[in-house]
């Protein structure tokens, strides 16, 4: 339709599911988040894990929070109109931009680029903001006024960024973290904007499928290119079967609870949302791991052996604990289905000193975790589809 008026839409609503809009919403990240992970792999491959683990967490900070906020949004407002996708369109084109000075700011510290990007993004989320306010009254539209405030003070200070010393931009950035991450909090105090739950969860877990993929993907590159070159099939093949077991072991971890039971207020879905930037980070940092690993295989990366295997079984464990802390957990009974995640964690930080097949077992690692998981929640008669 030309227009609708952008009334909130009901939280009970039936079969409610990601729309086709924000399907290629999701795809247009991907170029972000591809971009965060090369220079992610350039970093660990120098020897340099420190300054490539925070740069890559401050630019996939920006990635992460630009795409909750309209995900969110979209549950709450979504009207599917003329100006809500040229809205939309506005946000795409700052994701663009964002990628390109990604490399910038990783590299340089230069963040002028990835600024712009992101304000583009967070301009045309103010003016969505902005056009629900107009057709809210009462609590709603104080809401909305409050959302869109926010964003408008937190994009100054993101300009404010740009003219500050270099050695005082990392630490403004994180002030900065924090003031994004508490305009939520502010405006749904006395107001909860209304989303389903069911869609936030299948958006999620949508995009948790396009980290993952892009993990798959990269991997792919890698190994194709280090055969291209050096023809080290003996060396390649353990780390792709291992990258592929690891990869499917955290799809199917990540499914494997009904989600949307468990999110039922604020209370529940802010911790939960916020806590997917360590979900979604490393997810992606998994196939910069295993990218990371096929250099070293091949002899381009100049680091340990240790140090190569360690940058995939890093990323694997935490995406594994914070999978049990936000999702699992809430749906398991007694100590032992408890543990399996925690534990599958620590097995898998322990395969950093397994030499050059540590990827295969860690890969093997979440075979037996899944199977596990499986078993013991048959047993109790919680059924596959709630397993690990």
């Amino acid at each position: 339709m030309a227009y609708t008026p952008m009334s909130a839409r009901s939280p009970y609503e039936p079969h409610r599911a990601a729309t086709p809009l924000e399907l290629f919403f999701d795809l247009c990240f991907v170029v972000a988040i591809a971009q965060a992970g090369a220079r992610l792999v350039h970093s660990l491959a120098e020897g340099h894990p420190g300054a490539g683990v925070v740069g890559y967490f401050f630019v996939f900070f920006g990635v992460w929070w630009a795409w909750m906020n309209f995900t969110w949004f979209a549950s709450a407002y979504d009207v599917d109109d003329v100006p809500y996708r040229i809205a939309t369109l506005v946000q795409i084109a700052g994701v663009l931009v964002y990628a390109a000075g990604v490399s910038r700011a990783f590299d340089d510290n230069d963040w002028a680029v990835a600024v712009t990007g992101y304000i583009i993004m967070r301009v045309a989320l103010t003016a969505q903001w902005l056009r629900a306010a107009s057709c809210e009254q009462g609590p709603a539209r104080t809401a909305a006024l409050k959302y869109a405030a926010g964003l408008v003070v937190c994009q100054l200070g993101w300009i404010g960024l740009l003219f500050v010393p270099d050695d005082m931009k990392r630490w403004l950035f994180v002030v900065l973290l924090l003031a994004e991450l508490a305009v939520p909090v502010i405006a749904e105090r006395g107001h909860q904007t209304p989303w389903h739950a069911h869609h936030i969860v299948e958006r999620y877990g949508l995009f948790t499928i396009i980290v993952l993929g892009e993990t798959i993907a990269a991997a792919t590159v890698a190994v194709k290119s280090a055969i291209d070159e050096h023809e080290a099939l003996d060396q390649l093949l353990p780390i792709a079967a291992g990258g592929l077991l690891i990869v499917f072991a955290a799809w199917w971890i990540y499914f494997a609870v009904p989600m949307h039971e468990h999110l039922t207020s604020n209370r529940e879905a802010i911790p939960w949302g916020y806590g997917h930037l360590l979900i979604f980070a490393s997810g992606a940092a998994i196939g910069a791991g295993i990218e990371v690993a096929v250099e070293h295989a091949v002899g381009k990366a100049h680091i340990s052996q240790v140090a190569a295997n360690a940058a995939v079984m890093v990323p694997t464990a935490l995406f594994l604990l914070m999978v049990w802390l936000l999702h699992s957990r809430h749906f398991k009974r007694g100590l032992a289905q408890q543990l399996v995640l925690p534990v599958s964690a620590l097995v898998t930080l322990a395969c950093t000193w397994t030499g050059v097949y540590a990827v295969l077992w860690a890969g093997l690692v979440g075979v037996l975790t899944v199977a596990v998981g499986l078993t013991l929640s048959t047993r109790a008669g919680a059924g596959a589809t709630s397993a690990v």
